[in-house]
């Protein structure tokens, strides 16, 4: 079953006639170099860049037509960076994430339910944020940081996770811990990420869309698309395949 559904989307900046669809689980990747075009996608899937031109829907509705609360309730969306100045728990950071499913929607009276509560406990499980729950999440590390907020955002219970360089302050091991929690979840949801490591995207993703100057260049599973004359044309490097693994040459 498709979920979104793109045709000659086009943003002021960044992108150019993209055409595709997506299915209602699977790890998508978006790859290509800076300036391609990755985030302006993400970020209209997400509801967050407008106005866009061409078509792009979601459960057959245009995106630009949805209600932000009942948008909210079926897509989330983790941008790559989040500036928090006030003194909130990591666990008040996560329970954030079940605004959509307050009374009256976006702007309506919150209190805690046990739904709430069992949906924040498990995104803290899962993301391995729980030992820190208690923290002030000003005083979180960075790669703690965004396990929080990809708690938070799976607090939501969405039916789409959109993420956007989610593992820029992460160190290797843990740039592997996400991606494999990632592939588990897209086991369930649609989990879309914009990446510019092709290793994980070669190991992790079910789907590679390549972007180059803001239009899509390829679209299919990670060893198709990733190829190195694929990659020397889009990334302008030599690269070399090991078992869906790469090695570059600059």
């Amino acid at each position: 079953m498709t979920t979104f559904r793109a045709r000659n989307l086009a943003f002021a900046y960044g992108l150019q006639d993209v055409t595709f669809e997506l299915p209602s689980t699977g790890l998508i990747a978006v790859a290509g170099p800076n300036g391609a075009g990755k985030s302006t996608l993400v970020g209209i899937l997400a509801g967050v860049r407008a106005p866009y031109h061409g078509s792009c829907v979601y459960a057959e509705t245009e995106i630009r037509q949805w209600k932000r609360h009942a948008f909210a309730n079926k897509v989330a969306f983790l941008p790559q960076a989040t500036r928090v100045e006030f003194p909130f728990t990591a666990e008040q950071m996560v329970y954030m994430g079940r605004t959509p499913h307050a009374r009256g929607g976006l702007l309506g009276n919150w209190s805690d339910s046990p739904d709430d509560e069992t949906a924040v406990t498990h995104a803290l499980e899962i993301t391995g944020a729980l030992p820190f729950r208690e923290r002030d999440f000003r005083a979180l590390s960075g790669g703690e940081r965004q396990s929080v907020l990809l708690a938070s955002a799976l607090a939501q219970e969405p039916k789409v996770l959109l993420l956007d360089e989610p593992t820029t302050f992460l160190d290797p091991r843990h740039q592997i811990s996400l991606y494999r929690l990632l592939a588990t979840l897209a086991e369930k949801i649609l989990v879309v990420t914009v990446t510019h490591d092709l290793n994980l995207a070669l190991r992790y993703a079910h789907r590679v869309l390549l972007l180059q100057d803001g239009r899509l260049v390829a679209d299919g599973v990670p060893a198709q698309v990733l190829t190195p004359a694929t990659i020397a044309q889009v990334f302008n490097v030599t690269a070399t395949v090991h078992s869906r693994w790469l090695e570059y040459d600059a």
